[in-house]
This record gives C-alpha cells, structure tokens and sequence, in this order.
C-alpha cells in the first residue's frame, strides 16, 4: 500500500499536537534562570516550577481516554488545542508566581492529553505495514518542538528583551496552538472509534480515503473486533488477562523517564552552567543537542518497521548507558568539561533512536480496541507521573552532587536492556487486531 494525501495529512495534523507538546517540554530550560530571578526561587521552588507542568500533564494523560472515547481522538485533541492556547497566553501574560505555576499546570493538561490522542488517533488511522512511521511521526513533532524551543530560546535571548524576554519565550507558542486548531477541522474520525459507536458506512468512508486497498476486509476485521469487545461489556483494563500490555506500557513509560531524559532536557542550560559555559555558548549547545535529536529520530522512523522496536530498544540502552556513564565519570571528576557536549549529543542520539521513536507507537499498539484508551492514558501517565517525580527531585541532587543523578539514569538503562531482552515481544508489521490474538488476549 502506498501513502496517500489524505492519510499524510491526517498523520501531520494529528502530530502537529507533538509539535506543541516538544516546544512547551523544552523552552522552559531557556528561563529557568530569568524565573529564578524573577520570583526569588530556591531549588525547591524552581523544581516545583517546572514540574507544575507535568503534575497537569499527569492528569491529562490520566483522564484523556474518557473524552476519547466519548466524544472522539480528533475532536478531543480539539479540546487539547484550545487549552494550549489558553496557557501559553496565561504564561506569556502571568501577573504572580502563582498564575504562572496554574497556567503551566493548564498547559500540561494540554501536553499528557495529546500524548494520549495524538498516538492513539494515528495508530486507529494506519495501515499496519505504516503505524511504525506514522505514528513516529508524532515523536518526530516532539523532537521538532524540542528544536525549535532551543532555536526559539536562543532568538529571543538575542534580543535583549530585558525583563520580559521570558514572557516571550513562554507565550510564542500562542500562533501554533492557533493553527493546530484549526487545522483539526480538516481530518477524519478515528475509524476505529466510528464502528466502535455504530457508525459502519463513515468508518469505511475514511478507510478509503486513506488509501486502504483491502478495506473491506480490514473493516470487517474492525467490527469483528468491536463486537467481541460489546460481548464483554464495558470491561476493566486492570483484569488478570492484560497483566502483560500493563506491564509493558508501565514499564516503557518509566524507563523512559528513568533514562533522564526530561530532566537534562529541562535543565540543559543549567548543566552546561554548571560544567563552565555561558549563557548564548549553553543556548548555542542546546541547539544543537536538539539537531541530533531531530536527526536520529528521522533515522529511527526510517528503520522502525523494518529493523523492529525491540532491536531499536536494546541498542538504546546500550548507548545511553556508556554515555550517561561518562556524563557522570565527568562530574565526579571535575575534569574533562570539555567532552560534556559530546558525551550529551551521544546520549540524545542514542535515546532518538530507542526510546524516543518507540515509546508511542509501542504503547498504541499493545492493548486490544476495548480498552486501548485507558491503556494508553495508563502508559502515558506512568511516563509523566516519573517525569514530575524526577524534574521536582533533579535539582536538588544535582545541587549535592553532580554526577550522582546521572550514574542512577545510567543504571537504568543497564536494568532496561535485561527487561527488554527478555520480556518485550516484537511488534512490527502486524496489525492492532492480529495483536490481541498474539500477546493472548484476544
């Protein structure tokens, strides 16, 4: 099957949720140090700053499957838009410390929603020799956002702005919450979602339009699938039978976190601070951890469906582990400064090409129709509820020693590679409903 127009479209506008999710996750480590000044924060406070956030992106992610499956992905990640818009108004425009703390709780809302829709949306719209990269696409967006953060971060900082050039930087994101939300008045239902709701001749309308050349069989499959799930009612995830997807969407979700990622994305500034640049050398290296970023996601979503997201995982770990390592042997030491930068590039690329590209589409595929939405909010939430405990408690280890949070990350990954290995099935190429019938829970 070849992509065509109209699936692209549906894919990018979805993903464009990503986009939104990258930048608000990142351009906070461009202020860290205006907000501290700003408002007299300790490393207690600052830590509660960035992670308000991700307590809101929490409870979005948490409670994105009810709307979800009530009213539908796409016009859910509707709802996700406008409370985009409305933080990043609220941060460009914060009259306390207060304000901005509950209007980065709003925006992360917006960000735990969209990891839920946006991925679940996709995988529901894709044909299964595809959902590898289409649904990366949407990890793509996030390492995109991440990118333009630093770019946008460095821009303004060259401004001088003064005082303000933090509310610019937070609030920029206004115009793309903007078009992310008019653009969701041009995509499809999920059409999955249509025959779950009785809805047969539009769920093989979109079938079509997105290029299915076997979509009446792979409708019927769908509606076999649906009413299997209607014989079981409205059926609890947390069930003896689906102890193997929770497991592995739970454990994906924080290993993911447990790798550090989020914590030295937001903090990447204050770590090359720490390790001896300035403040435009930091925003320059920051610009371009985030290229490699980018660069090595684009190379995962090449090889996702062909190389498999087990192989991708276990090389992962592999790089993070000898990276996070020698970060660590950096600090420790006090020598060696210099080989910071490339130590963290090595680390994003191998991160991008593991962890990054695969936990979405890992976690969409692995629970049947019935109760996909709430295991994808249950992988979901396990990531950012790990994310939040380790962005709170980061600076404060960091504070007592620099290296310490990094030889923890590091013997993660060496714990990831073992669960891997000998746990996590493979997922490639095989579509959501032959997927019940191979993990047993069909």
């Amino acid at each position: 099957m070849k992509l065509n127009a109209y699936l692209l479209k549906s894919t990018v506008v979805a993903g464009l949720g990503g986009l939104l999710f990258g930048f608000d996750t990142a351009v906070i480590a461009g202020v860290t140090r205006a907000l501290s000044v700003a408002y007299n924060l300790s490393p207690a406070s600052l830590g509660l700053t960035v992670a308000s956030a991700l307590w809101g992106t929490t409870v979005g992610a948490i409670f994105a499957g009810y709307p979800g499956d009530r009213y539908g992905r796409r016009d859910s990640l509707r709802g996700m838009a406008l409370l985009y818009l409305i933080s990043s108004l609220g941060c460009a425009f914060a009259w306390n410390w207060y304000a901005l703390v509950c209007f980065r709780f709003i925006q992360g809302l917006a960000i735990g929603g969209s990891s839920v829709l946006g991925p679940m949306y996709i995988a529901e719209i894709a044909p299964a020799q595809w959902r590898g990269r289409l649904v990366g696409f949407f990890q793509f967006n996030v390492v995109f956002g991440i990118l333009v953060a630093y770019f946008s971060n460095y821009a303004l900082g060259r401004l001088n702005l003064g005082d303000v050039e933090w509310r610019w930087k937070l609030g920029v994101t206004v115009l793309p919450a903007i078009f992310f939300m008019l653009m969701l008045f041009g995509i499809p239902r999920s059409p999955r979602w249509l025959v779950k709701k009785g809805r047969i001749a539009e769920a093989r309308d979109v079938l079509k339009l997105t290029g299915d050349e076997n979509y009446e069989d792979d409708l019927q499959d769908i509606v076999r699938s649906i009413d299997l799930e209607h014989t079981h009612g409205d059926e609890p995830l947390f069930s003896w039978k689906y102890r193997l997807p929770i497991f592995l969407a739970v454990s994906i979700g924080m290993f993911n976190q447990l790798s550090g990622i989020n914590a030295i994305l937001y903090y990447l500034n204050d770590i090359f601070e720490r390790a001896g640049f300035n403040k435009v050398s930091g925003d320059l290296q920051a610009v371009a951890v985030g290229c490699t970023n980018l660069m090595f996601t684009m190379l995962a979503m090449s090889m996702i469906d062909r190389v498999g997201r087990k192989t991708l995982l276990l090389i992962g770990s592999v790089g993070t582990a000898i990276c996070l390592a020698g970060v660590a042997a950096v600090f420790l030491s006090g020598k060696h400064g210099e080989w910071l930068i490339w130590l963290l590039i090595g680390y994003i690329a191998s991160f991008a090409f593991s962890q990054g590209a695969v936990i979405w589409v890992y976690i969409s595929e692995i629970f049947p129709n019935r109760v996909r939405a709430k295991g994808q909010s249950l992988g979901s939430s396990a990531h950012w509820i790990m994310n939040a405990m380790i962005a709170a408690v980061f600076p404060l280890m960091a504070a007592s020693s620099g290296g310490a949070p990094f030889v923890f990350f590091a013997s993660m990954m060496v714990a990831q590679f073992f669960v891997v290995l000998f746990i996590y099935p493979e997922t490639k190429g095989i579509t959501l409903e032959a997927m019940q019938k191979k993990l047993e829970i069909a």
